[in-house]
């Protein structure tokens, strides 16, 4: 017996209209933000201290045992241009012009630091269908586990910052991005790009004091001499430098809900490649358009009677009524 056009919309309007009747009203948001922990972990990076030496990226491959990675294959140099499953932190390179002025926009030169952002309210966790990105409930470092992830890389598409990079070249492939050497933790360790930076551009240590760091060094007088700390933002060792200008902006401290990587520059962000986001969480947003779409399974009801007509019209052999 055929099923014709009426009688299916009618099956599926009455069956949507079933479905509606059990709705409650959708809130606001799906759920509230996520906000900064109290023991939040995370980095202070200062382009105007950095020197581009890339210790840091060094440091990091060996304390999370990474191989090189070779942009020009014939290199015996580890020479990554950008992030990848090979590299989980690089140090960029912005000229402008003559490129003769650092940490100037125009005619200058600037460094800037690409990895995991730690985000407070993270997308790439909020995406993650089967919990193998997570938030660290203390530290709040964002963390993977190669035994929970299905491959399936919503967390690339999720992320902002186009941090997660996943292992095409392996048999078993992975998610890759940094994770804070989050296990060198209960040894008493730190992030290993901190601890190797010569010149205190990268600090390591409680957010909120990081943060309080950065406000110091913004309310500094360009040309006056200061003390920077090295490795920790609670460091004895401190070394003394001459102040140069700064943008008045802590990147981090508000972009998408904030992060626990911290960025200082005299060079607008955008400029050294890093997205300009509104100050909410996005996780939170994406989330209440999931949950508005699949309240009461609505929408896959919908696309489930689409799809048992396009098989019974592809499969008469005619035209439906």
């Amino acid at each position: 017996m055929g099923l014709s056009r009426r009688d299916f919309l009618k099956v599926s309007a009455s069956g949507g209209l079933m479905l509606a009747s059990n709705l409650t009203p959708v809130p606001g948001l799906a759920r509230e933000p996520v906000h900064l922990l109290p023991d939040a972990q995370g980095i202070l990076y200062d382009a105007t201290v950095c020197i581009g030496c890339k210790a840091c990226m060094t440091a990091c491959k060996e304390y999370n045992h990474l191989p090189p990675d070779h942009y020009h294959p014939d290199n015996i140099w580890d020479d990554p241009v950008d992030l990848s499953a090979k590299t989980i932190n690089i140090v960029k390179l912005y000229t402008n012009g003559t490129g003769v002025a650092k940490d100037q926009e125009k005619n200058g030169y600037s460094y800037i630091r690409r990895l995991c952002m730690h985000c407070v309210d993270p997308s790439c966790v909020s995406a993650c269908p089967v919990s193998a990105l997570t938030k660290d409930p203390n530290t709040g470092v964002v963390r993977y586990n190669k035994n929970n992830c299905i491959g399936c890389r919503y967390c690339q598409i999720a992320c902002p910052y186009n941090v997660p990079k996943f292992q095409w070249d392996q048999a078993f492939p992975q998610i890759v991005k940094c994770q804070l050497c989050a296990h060198r933790f209960p040894q008493g360790g730190y992030a290993a790009c901190c601890e190797f930076c010569p010149t205190g551009a990268s600090i390591f240590g409680n957010v909120q004091d990081l943060m309080k760091e950065a406000k110091r060094r913004l309310a500094l007088k360009p040309g006056q001499m200061a003390e920077y700390p090295l490795r920790r933002v609670d460091s004895h060792d401190k070394t003394p430098r001459k102040v140069t200008p700064y943008l008045n902006h802590i990147y981090g401290a508000q972009e998408g809900g904030g992060t626990q990587v911290l960025m200082l520059a005299n060079v607008p962000f955008n400029q050294l490649g890093l997205p300009q986001l509104p100050p909410g969480s996005q996780a939170s947003h994406s989330e209440t358009l999931y949950h508005t779409l699949y309240k009461g399974m609505i929408v896959p009801y919908v696309v489930l009677g689409g799809l048992f007509y396009l098989i019974y019209k592809n499969t008469t052999g005619h035209e439906l009524p």
